[in-house]
């Protein structure tokens, strides 16, 4: 995906939920819902401001990092390798954000009917899945992917932590999907693989890198 055609689709989406924000402003409280506890009770609020708008905010401030990043890392030119792949998934990324962002808008508008944590589920599944697609196209860089002291010094450990982390985040993703049958452990299937995947990616680049110092 070009550069270009990422900036317009993100920009037509935040610039839709500033739209949405101002339209829906009269029928949403303040402050507004703004976090869930495990067992999706509403436990933290904010000011109806930052309730309609930090996601754009944020978004923007996160979308100039993504963009300053492939400029000054020491490795551009290995980002540009996988440019079309980080445009798609900084796209997914932003998706990501509106649909959490929709579902908060949708709860403070009295739509309380579902719950929080399982509809997250199937994002949280799909970002993870679509993370382990970057993980397997991504070449050695200082920003983007499995960065460890190791990682960072080889070529060959990079690919090879890559090609685990790959694996282990598409196995994160569907195990997370399946959190949709899970029910109270739902938030355990998103969580626990996540964790557990980067505690033996760290370890295992260790590895990689101690048996290739000594071959």
């Amino acid at each position: 995906m070009s550069t270009r055609l990422t900036t317009i689709v993100i920009g037509v989406i935040l610039l839709a939920a500033v739209l949405a924000g101002i339209v829906l402003w009269p029928a949403l409280p303040d402050p507004m819902a703004s976090h869930w506890n495990l067992n999706d009770q509403v436990d933290g609020t904010m000011p109806k401001f930052w309730g309609v708008f930090i996601m754009p905010i944020i978004s923007l401030g996160m979308y100039a990092l993504f963009m300053l990043v492939p400029l000054i890392d020491p490795l551009k030119a290995n980002i540009a390798r996988f440019r079309p792949t980080f445009n798609l998934f900084i796209l997914m990324l932003f998706i990501f954000l509106a649909y959490i962002w929709k579902l908060t808008i949708l709860w403070n508008l009295g739509f309380t009917t579902f719950k929080m944590s399982i509809a997250m589920l199937p994002a949280m599944g799909l970002l993870y899945i679509f993370v382990a697609y970057l993980l397997s196209k991504a070449k050695r860089n200082w920003f983007i992917g499995i960065r460890t002291p190791w990682t960072l010094s080889s070529d060959s450990v990079w690919d090879a932590t890559h090609r685990l982390g790959s694996i282990l985040y598409l196995l994160s993703g569907v195990l997370a999907l399946l959190g949709l049958f899970a029910g109270a452990y739902a938030y355990w299937f998103v969580l626990g693989p996540i964790l557990i995947s980067s505690l033996v990616l760290v370890v295992y680049s260790y590895v990689v890198y101690r048996n290739e110092a000594h071959s």
